[in-house]
């Protein structure tokens, strides 16, 4: 249930919640945090159990050494971690969603942009990571009963998502703080079948090899950190559901640990297995690494359920709140149009071996948009907004706001074609021009005053 009132500095109109219940997600500033510290960093490592990490372990076999893959990995995620705390803070502060928070700089309409760029990866991993957990149950099912049906299973599985998916952020936190001890035991079993398995063969090659220190290694910190850039635009997303009194420091803490151990395991696991059979696919990895029957069936059912968890908190809230912003829909209703629209990425064309060099494309791609993007939204808030922000005017849709700011815009054309002239470090290429060309536009070009009123 919610009351209409209305304090000094807070937009007029806007519904102050004071409960929340399950499925009751809006736009308005958030009153009421559910997820404590602990709550906030097991949703976190119970959604960050991405295949996608497994495929991008795959793509830097034959370029990395072990050592080189495990640092880089390492590297990514601290670099994640800083850039969630950082550009978290304005949700995090004022219970603003991303969509809210990104009027300030690219304005009403303007956020249409940064909007789309956010919502069409995360609608195509959706796609993905549910054909991988449909592949996984039709594998049990098969083993178990003799039924082998991937078809039905990715359509019941989709829709069993898009009903977990309209309860909103109480029913995520729930799945994703109970399933963070299944999803560790699971991962660390994995790991461990995978260097019995596969371990002589592992040892004469991937110690040995000299590898790169070098551009290759930076790449690939970026394709790890690529894989959860999507969520460094959109944490504000989350960072509004957590309780006030965490500081920068323990945030990036919690955000960096939290994201760690999934993405060491994961991409580890891909590295090694790819090296060794040549095999990018999870499914058929594991089917062939695990000989125990009821162990396999655990880890499948392992697989499925960190689709789940990953799904509904990184893959379906973006683009949910995209919809709601842009079309004035209600969450439940966004969710089940977010999910439908994960049918349509063909996934299954994704997850061929051959996949995995273009999946590191994709990657490399779409986070040449998003590190401009986030670059512009950081020097927003600090450095134009000096860390203070009006709701009321984020709210006015006739206000300073309104429209388009096309200094966001410039700003983030000249980051992308940065990030293009070295695309093997999109993100990173894309942040200094990106930021600088804002920063200098909203100070001197007359055009853009009226959005640092």
């Amino acid at each position: 249930m919610t009351t209409s009132t209305s304090r000094p500095g807070e937009p007029q109109g806007v519904a102050e919640a004071t409960t929340k219940s399950v499925g009751d997600e809006s736009l308005a500033p958030q009153k009421t945090r559910i997820m404590g510290r602990t709550s906030y960093l097991l949703a976190w490592f119970g959604g960050c159990v991405s295949i996608g990490t497994f495929t991008m372990g795959s793509s830097v076999v034959g370029t990395l050494n072990l050592i080189q893959a495990t640092v880089a990995i390492a590297i990514g995620c601290f670099v994640i971690g800083i850039a969630l705390a950082i550009n978290g803070a304005a949700g995090y502060k004022y219970g603003i969603p991303f969509m809210v928070q990104a009027r300030s700089a690219f304005g009403f309409q303007g956020t249409r942009l940064p909007g789309l760029v956010r919502a069409v990866p995360a609608i195509v991993w959706y796609g993905f990571q549910s054909w991988i957990g449909a592949g996984a149950l039709n594998l049990v099912s098969a083993t178990l009963f003799g039924y082998d049906n991937l078809i039905v299973f990715f359509i019941g599985f989709q829709f069993l998502q898009i009903g977990l998916s309209v309860l909103g952020f109480q029913g995520i936190k729930w799945l994703e703080n109970v399933g963070s001890a299944f999803i560790l035991a699971s991962l660390v079993y994995m790991f461990y079948s995978t260097v019995v398995r596969y371990g002589d063969a592992l040892s004469a090659n991937l110690l040995t090899m000299e590898g790169s220190w070098g551009l290759p290694f930076w790449g690939a910190t970026m394709l790890f950190l690529g894989i959860y850039s999507t969520m460094m635009l959109n944490v504000s997303d989350y960072s509004r559901e957590h309780v006030k009194g965490t500081g920068p420091g323990l945030l990036t803490t919690i955000y960096a640990m939290s994201i760690l151990p999934c993405t060491l395991f994961m991409g580890l696991i891909g590295y090694m297995v790819s090296e060794a059979t040549g095999v990018a696919d999870p499914i058929k990895v594991f089917a062939n690494a695990v000989d125990n029957t009821p162990l396999l069936m655990t880890t499948l059912l392992f697989i499925a359920f960190a689709q789940v968890t990953t799904n509904v908190l990184n893959n379906v809230v973006p683009p949910t709140y995209v919809l709601m912003d842009t079309f004035k829909m209600s969450f439940r209703k966004a969710t089940v149009v977010v999910g439908l629209l994960a049918f349509a990425t063909f996934p299954w064309e994704l997850v061929k071996d051959e996949s995995a060099a273009g999946l590191q494309v994709f990657v490399q791609t779409y986070s040449s948009f998003l590190g401009p993007i986030f670059a512009v939204l950081v020097v927003d808030y600090y450095l134009i907004r000096r860390r203070t922000l009006d709701l009321d005017k984020l709210y006015d849709e006739n206000g300073p706001y309104r429209g388009v700011n096309l200094a966001a815009f410039i700003a983030t054309a000249v980051g992308v074609v940065a990030a293009f002239s070295m695309p093997t470090v999109s993100w990173y290429a894309s942040l200094i021009p990106a930021g600088l060309t804002y920063l200098l536009l909203m100070r001197y070009w007359k055009g853009c005053q009226r959005f640092t009123q």
